[in-house]
């Protein structure tokens, strides 16, 4: 995990809770980020360790085309790596 004192470079990055549906409002801020959830959950039931990381690295590479935006993605990788690989 990210420690709090280091700060990510997110320029173009938006870190905030983001879920939802545009123009609709969920009654309690965190419905949308748990039905994502159970959404990411449901797509990987059934699947073997292999065919899970399969799916994950293909979800990846279509939200990352739907983003397209490539200062976002640069910083996303960046984020998303820190503290994992001993960044």
């Amino acid at each position: 995990m990210t420690s709090p004192s280091v700060k990510l470079d997110t320029e173009h990055l938006h870190t905030a809770p983001n879920f939802g549906i545009p123009g609709q409002r969920e009654r309690w801020l965190y419905s949308a980020g748990d039905a994502f959830y159970e959404m990411l959950l449901e797509g990987h039931r059934g699947l073997s360790d292999e065919q899970s990381e399969l799916f994950n690295a293909r979800l990846v590479l279509l939200l990352a085309n739907h983003v397209g935006d490539l200062r976002v993605l640069r910083e996303a990788i960046a984020a998303a790596r820190q503290g994992v690989a001993g960044d």
